[in-house]
């Protein structure tokens, strides 16, 4: 446990899962977020609105989108060594290609629903146009767009993202304490039959006497009620009410987007097999990658930028950790992974959307009686 007040409350003093005493492996960061990386930082575009039956292009809407900004705005353009991995590959992560070829991207990553991942992308490349235009004079891009589907609480094909909801996020992401819960990209989505959406976490990594960041970031929108787990105690059994209630059956479409980031020095390969990483964190919570999840996973480290802009014509030198050394970098992945699936279901309310479909929050009475802290209410 810790009493720092930023791992127990949201911005907006939302609970998140440490308010309940539920404790975790591994040392988080000042703010247990992603935004614990240096440089790296979040934005939000939330759009609630509307009740009742689903009139398609009016509403009911639950949706948003996340922007996750890599380096200082300044510095977008210069390339960060990544990896991806598709755990289940029924989902889209854009720019994943290249990524595979070059081992780097550079550019915000954007996260919404599966119909607006397009709209995320371009509106991407719109704003680099316009707050960093030498970014695109002799260059193209290829932004990295990611999605889970938002389709029983929002009107999906209604298609109410826009640009300038886009922009928003962009221009809002900021370091220190973000929130969670049914925020930008997570706002209509769902994990366990529970409300879910965005959670972040962080692990510091002490190695040869320096301190490194990893941080997690995820869009939870997966599992089965009847697999959930939470370190360890499987609180599915228990938890078979409150129960979704719809107005026709729903069809599985749960997915789940990873962001790893890291200030370690690592290489992209090393970057790919941090990747690998993320589904674990997944698994200690009970998702197991059912047949229709898109379960994809993205890692970059912001370290190495000398060699990210090194010219052509000249050998490039870039610092790594050996691979021998890696294991405790893995733990924080799975310990980050984890904790942030847990913070976007705690950090959440009650939500009903499109046709009158509901979805419960994560009882609080039940994790108080659980775990004991009784803080998080």
């Amino acid at each position: 446990m810790t009493d720092n007040p930023h791992h127990q409350r949201t911005l907006s003093d939302r609970p998140r899962a440490r308010s309940f005493g539920i404790s975790f492996d591994g040392t988080p960061g000042p703010f247990n977020a992603i935004t614990d990386v240096p440089g790296v930082a979040v934005g939000y575009s939330t759009l609630i609105s509307g009740d009742g039956a689903l009139v398609v292009g009016e509403g009911p809407v639950r949706t948003g989108v996340t922007a996750i900004l890599p380096r200082p705005r300044a510095d977008l353009a210069t390339p960060v060594f990544a990896g991806t991995f598709s755990q289940n590959g029924n989902g889209e992560l854009t720019g994943s290609y290249m990524i595979e070829e070059t081992g780097a991207f550079n550019f915000p990553i954007t996260i919404t629903n599966t119909h607006s991942c397009g709209v995320s992308r371009d509106g991407t490349l719109r704003w680099m146009q316009r707050v960093l235009p030498a970014a695109l004079d002799s260059a193209w891009g290829l932004p990295v767009a990611a999605e889970t589907y938002d389709g029983f609480l929002n009107d999906i094909n209604g298609h109410h993202l826009r640009f300038e909801h886009v922009a928003m996020a962009l221009d809002s992401a900021t370091s220190g304490s973000i929130e969670e819960g049914s925020v930008g990209g997570g706002t209509g989505m769902i994990a366990f039959d529970f409300k879910a959406g965005s959670g972040t976490a962080s692990r510091i990594v002490e190695w040869q006497g320096r301190r490194y960041t990893v941080g997690a970031f995820v869009q939870a929108n997966f599992g089965e009620r009847s697999n959930f787990t939470i370190r360890g105690l499987r609180a599915g059994p228990d938890l078979v009410e409150p129960a979704i209630r719809e107005s026709t059956p729903r069809a599985e479409k749960g997915s789940i987007i990873g962001i790893v980031a890291t200030d370690a020095p690592f290489l992209p390969h090393q970057m790919k097999r941090l990747a690998r990483r993320e589904p674990l964190g997944v698994a200690m919570t009970g998702g197991f990658g059912y047949h229709s999840s898109g379960d994809i996973f993205l890692a970059f480290s912001t370290a190495n930028r000398e060699a990210a802009l090194a010219p052509s014509g000249r050998t490039a030198s870039a610092d790594f950790i050996p691979d021998t050394d890696i294991d405790p970098f893995f733990d924080a992945v799975i310990q980050g992974v984890e904790e942030a699936i847990l913070n976007a279901l705690v950090a959440n309310d009650d939500m009903t959307g499109r046709d009158g479909n509901f979805v419960p929050a994560l009882p609080k009475a039940w994790l108080e009686g659980k775990f004991g802290a009784g803080r998080g209410t």
